[in-house]
């Protein structure tokens, strides 16, 4: 489940082309502050995919909401088995 919420957020990423210096600007506005700039397009698409795994995985540790892409809705269960 994880790796479907990643990727159908990876599809909402929008890209362009910073006119100032032409490096590759990428965004997904789903999730706040998930951003990446790269010289080329694909280091811009590797950049974002890194960041928004660790914007996601800082909100899991953190307990904050995690938004819903196409009708996906990552649930964590918070229950702490001390039984181990």
């Amino acid at each position: 489940m994880l790796t479907e919420h990643l990727n159908a957020a990876m599809r909402h990423a929008h890209y362009e082309i910073l006119k100032d210096d032409g490096t590759y600007y990428g965004e997904i506005a789903e999730c706040c502050g998930v951003y990446a700039n790269a010289s080329s397009l694909e280091e811009c698409r590797d950049e974002l995919a890194a960041v928004l795994e660790d914007w996601l995985l800082f909100r899991i540790h953190k307990h904050f909401a995690l938004p819903k892409i196409n009708g996906l809705k990552l649930v964590v269960n918070w229950e702490v088995d001390n039984t181990v």
